[in-house]
């Protein structure tokens, strides 16, 4: 319940503030390059610690990291919510991310601490009914505070809501929450996680501001690619001469384990870009207001409540299988949304929609969960948390490019206003969605191919 508290806090956030960002933008004049760092300023500092702070989880006790993530985090949304104008507001939310980045890593490694076998799979699968819930009582809750705070305070009440969630979480965290072992504490490999930091924020910036910048942030890839490649080297011989590395290379070893992580760095932009850019297609093409956008993508997040239990429980029977059929279930309904779209009448528009987005949630429940539990199956508990960390870079570093591609994707197939042109634009943002989808089945073939392979052996 604490683990499941502490997500839901930070999920929620992440969904009301795509609710929020019209209000926001009216309220504080912020423009289209501010509202998006209101949002991947966030996902950026998110993605910059999780490694770092699975380590020091692994290393110095989950239980306590998991509590200085909280309060971290309660300090930081009461700041974002107080912030007077839209610089201080994506500063706030820098912040944020950075707390929320210490907090998931432990929840991972507190779920491999505190279970085994086909239990880690359902306990993951509650997990996943969380992220689930959260995601589709986000926008209704962030519609609902800023109908009724009004264009002023409604949106700073988005930000206040996690106090209360937060404190209430930290309370029960310190009486609940079992220790962690931390005899075998290891030399902190600060040179690796400066290098591994700086080349996540070449890859996350880049995504982040190619709308504004255009394809010139691609050359941020360079330095990236430098960076890892230095850092790859320097945990290689770390792990070969076992001098405490960041991250211990042997992880990789685990086909299950490689296979998992390069699914979350796949998939997890065509989870995330869709969502954003539907918000847009509401409220901007159909003249929605905040409240009755939540409610048209309420049905995806609904889809993948129903899914992500049941994808727990029968993970380990059914493995990687389960994820391709959920990948391409997602498709499926992406494709039906971009069609009905284009034909849907605008007073019936959020009705036709809700089939193709229950459609995607099932398939999103049936992967998100499933690669999460298969990814972390058969990973030493002792370096869950890392393990964790490095499962959560990757989403991350996946939910930035997706916010950018899909969104500039969006931006440069809009032409005009009205629902014609906004259903163009959405249809144009499903394919590049597809083209990460199809990437997400193409890895899992591959790796049931390698499992068939080996079992006759």
């Amino acid at each position: 319940m604490v683990c499941c508290g502490a997500l839901f806090m930070t999920l929620l956030d992440v969904s009301v503030t795509n609710v929020a960002l019209p209000s926001i933008a009216d309220a504080t004049g912020a423009g289209p390059s501010e509202l998006q760092w209101v949002v991947s300023g966030y996902t950026l500092a998110f993605g910059l610690v999780p490694v770092l702070a699975g380590r020091l989880g692994d290393d110095h006790g989950r239980r306590l990291m998991f509590q200085v993530g909280i309060g971290s985090f309660v300090v930081t949304s009461a700041l974002s919510g107080l912030a007077p104008d839209a610089r201080i507001l994506i500063t706030a939310r820098v912040l944020q991310g950075i707390a929320g980045g210490l907090i998931n890593p432990q929840v991972s490694g507190l779920v491999q601490q505190m279970f085994a076998g086909p239990e880690r799979g359902r306990a993951f699968g509650v997990l996943g009914t969380n992220v689930g819930v959260a995601t589709a009582l986000g926008p209704l809750v962030g519609g609902a505070l800023i109908a009724l705070g009004g264009p002023e305070l409604g949106w700073r009440l988005v930000f206040f809501v996690n106090v209360p969630v937060g404190l209430l979480v930290m309370a029960m965290a310190h009486r609940l929450l079992p220790r962690t072992d931390t005899a075998m504490r290891h030399r902190l490999d600060v040179i690796g996680a400066l290098t591994l930091g700086a080349a996540t924020f070449c890859v996350l910036f880049g995504a982040v501001e190619l709308d504004a910048l255009g394809p010139v942030t691609l050359v941020l890839l360079v330095p990236a690619v430098v960076l890892l490649l230095t850092f790859l080297r320097r945990e290689r011989r770390l792990t070969r001469e076992r001098k405490d590395p960041l991250v211990d290379l042997r992880l990789f070893r685990q086909p299950s384990y490689t296979a998992g992580v390069v699914v979350a760095l796949l998939y997890f932009p065509a989870q995330s870009g869709l969502p954003l850019v539907m918000a847009l297609y509401f409220q901007r093409g159909l003249g929605y207001s905040a409240l009755q956008s939540a409610l048209g993508v309420t049905a995806f997040a609904i889809g993948s409540a129903v899914a992500a239990p049941t994808a727990g429980r029968f993970i380990t029977r059914i493995g990687r299988p389960l994820i391709v059929a959920a990948a391409v279930t997602f498709a499926v309904g992406a494709i039906a949304l971009a069609l009905v779209a284009h034909t849907a009448p605008t007073s019936h528009a959020t009705l036709l929609l809700a089939g193709p987005l229950f459609v995607m949630g099932i398939g999103n429940g049936g992967i998100i969960t499933p690669n999460q539990a298969l990814t972390l199956m058969e990973v030493d508990p002792v370096v869950g948390s890392t393990a964790g960390g490095v499962l959560q870079t990757a989403q991350r570093i996946g939910l930035a490019v997706g916010q950018a591609v899909i969104g500039a994707t969006f931006f440069g197939y809009l032409h005009g206003s009205g629902p014609d042109a906004y259903a163009g634009a959405l249809g144009a943002a499903v394919v590049a969605a597809l083209l990460f989808v199809a990437a997400t089945i193409a890895v899992g073939v591959v790796d049931l191919r390698r499992q068939r392979v080996r079992s006759p052996a």
